[in-house]
Parts: structure tokens; sequence; C-alpha cells
């Protein structure tokens, strides 16, 4: 395994000092980043390569790993203060992330605003992304769909102002609209393409059958849907859709909302009014400690390459595809340093197979959610 650039830290208190080395280098997978190191923004201990989602004339670039900022705001239990967020935001900039992912929902609304406040000094230079999809009324999620056309639009206008910008550069559809046919809504979005309010269309959560759809009337630069080491179903249901198009592919909850960094556990406590963990099957206790057999693995794997289980984590998901980027969020800086090492990490073919052989027999108790999400 092979890190590089890693032997100055950041200067926080909340990392102790200890360089990653290791060496190795990837031989089952051609390595297709581009280092971008020359880029004035990215610091010594930065992230220093990219990738690309979509082909044609719908793709785009991105840094190999980006910043999902959701838990910054809303449905992660606490709320952190809103000046270290921004904080955390510009510090990701500084160390080469250019993708940042946020959405209406969130907050509702207070995590488009954070984001919006926080890059303005660096908007141009980044690819940003919000999503439309749920209803909201009041300032409430009605846990209701809605994707018309007309409501699209709207939504746009109003993210718009709360993102402080004039285009939102990647635009997804965060839950397939049963009540709304998937061609309408990608003609709502081609209409924003053309009107130069959006710049690319993407889809979160959608199955083979919705992306197709889509596709035939606004290509589609990505899918966002959960994928990590815990689900693993992307590979075999939507990835094969993905690469055939050409359409890139982002995991959210590639950590699986911190259950992959084993930090939390059985014992863990959460806010049910601002977090979804407590109702979600996977994160019971029986079932947090059933699935804790993937974190000995990752943890044993990482401690004999000096790397903590949330970067092996990581770094298998972008093993998996060249366009495959990840969004970890998190709310310190450290574990933001943490993540963005992740993708200096190249694994041989055989340590490869080895974590996918060893994760694979273990079987995964509890849905990741208590309905399907995909459709």
């Amino acid at each position: 395994m092979k890190l590089q650039d890693r032997r100055s830290f950041l200067k926080l208190g909340a990392l102790a000092g200890s360089s990653l080395l290791a060496t190795s280098t990837l031989s089952a997978t051609p390595n297709r980043f581009t280092d971008s190191s020359s880029k004035k923004n990215v610091s010594s201990d930065g992230i220093k390569k990219h990738r690309y989602l979509g082909s044609g004339k719908n793709r785009i670039e991105v840094s190999s790993l980006g910043l999902g900022c959701m838990g910054m705001s809303w449905n992660r239990s606490f709320v952190p203060e809103k000046k270290p967020m921004i904080a955390v935001i510009r510090k990701a900039y500084e160390m080469g992330i250019t993708f940042f992912d946020t959405a209406e929902a969130y907050g509702p609304f207070a995590n488009e605003e954070l984001v919006g406040e926080a890059i303005g000094s660096f908007r141009k230079d980044i690819i940003l992304c919000s999503k439309f999809g749920f209803d909201i009324q009041n300032g409430k999620m009605t846990g209701k769909f809605n994707s018309k056309p007309a409501h699209i639009k709207e939504v746009v206008e109003q993210s718009l102002k709360r993102l402080r910008t004039d285009v939102i550069d990647l635009l997804y559809q965060h839950r397939v609209d049963p009540n709304v046919p998937m061609e309408d809504v990608a003609g709502a979005v081609k209409d924003l393409i053309k009107e130069g309010k959006v710049k690319h269309f993407g889809l979160s959560e959608a199955g083979p059958d919705s992306i197709r759809k889509a596709h035939a009337v606004q290509p589609i630069t990505a899918l966002q849907t959960e994928f990590s080491l815990l689900t693993r179903d992307p590979l075999t249901e939507v990835i094969p859709v993905c690469e055939e198009l050409g359409i890139g592919f982002v995991p959210y909850s590639p950590l699986s909302r911190a259950y992959l960094t084993g930090y939390i556990n059985e014992r863990t406590r959460y806010v049910a009014s601002n977090d979804n963990r407590p109702t979600l099957p996977r994160y019971q206790p029986e079932a947090v400690i059933a699935n804790w057999a993937i974190i000995d693995i990752l943890t044993e794997f990482g401690n004999q390459r000096g790397l903590t289980a949330a970067q092996v984590s990581l770094a298998w998901l972008m093993a998996q595809k060249p366009w495959v980027v990840p969004i970890p969020g998190t709310t310190k800086l450290a574990h933001l340093q943490e993540n963005l090492w992740a993708a200096d990490i190249e694994f041989t073919s055989d340590e490869l197979k080895k974590i996918t052989d060893d994760i694979s027999k273990i079987k995964i108790i509890g849905d990741r959610y208590p309905t399907p999400q995909t459709k």
C-alpha cells in the first residue's frame, strides 16, 4: 500500500502525531487518478487526486472524495455551532475537496444556508450539489414526495437564494416520486439546464428502470445511493447500469452513519428527534452486535498497515470503480483529515480480494431502512 505526502499533520490539537506509512502498489486495477497537486488551494496534507462523474459533455471533474454536509445541520443527534462548521467546510476546500453535497431537506433549509455562507469565497472553484423531491410544509418534512415539475422549479429558485449562487452544478432528485413520471422529472431539470440555473442532473436511490427513463430525456451525470461495506447491493443492482450508460456513482453514508468507524456501538444513544438511526433496523443494539465482525476485520487489516477502519472502508469503495466518489460527512477537522488520506491508499489485488472475501462471509443483520428506498 502506498500513502503519499503524509509526513506533516494539520496543526490540530485533536491530532496526535504519527504518520501513516505502508508500501505496495495496485496491481489488479490501473491507477487512473490524475495528480492535481499544483492547485494553489491544496495544502500539503490535502487531497491531490481527482475523478470524473458522467461522460461526454455531461462529465464533471471532482476531487476523489467529496464532503457530505448534512450532519452539520441535521439528522445526527446534535447540531454543532455554525462557526466551526463553516471552518470545516472551508478547510475541506483548502485541503483540495471540490465536491460539496447538501439538500433543501437537510434542516430543512438550514444546511443549504450554512453551505452557501461557507463557500462564498471559492464558489466558482467547486462542484456544488443539492436536491429536490420531498414535500416540505411550513419548514417541516411531511413524509411525502413532491417532484411535480412546477414544484421542482420553485425549489431550485429557493435553493439558489439559500446557497447564494446563480447555478447549481449538480441537482439530484432526492427520492423517486411514484406519482410523477420520471420522464416529467427529467424534463423539468432539462428546462432548468437550458435556463442556466442547473448544470447537471442526478438521481438518488433510483433503480435501473428509473435511471434509464430519466437518462433518455436528460443524460444523468451521477447517481447517489447508499453504498458501503455494510451496504453492497449497488454492486449488482445499479452500478452495472451506471457503467453501461456512463453515469458516475456517489456513495452516501459510505461509513454507514459512523458505524464503520467503530465509534458507535450498541450502547450509543441518539436524539430521536434529530437522528434517523433509532428508526433503522441495522442500528438496533442486537444488529450492531451481530454485525460487529465487520469492524473486527477492518480493524485487524488496518492495524497491520497503520490505517483506521474508516480509511480502509473508504479506500475499498474507491477501488471498485474509477468513477465512484464517496461523500463522507464529518463535523470534526481531525476526521476530515483522516478521511482525505484514504484517497491515497492503493490496495494490491490480493489485499482487495481478501477484504472483499472476508466481509462477504458475514451475513448482515437488519435492513438499512424500514421500507425500500431504491425505486
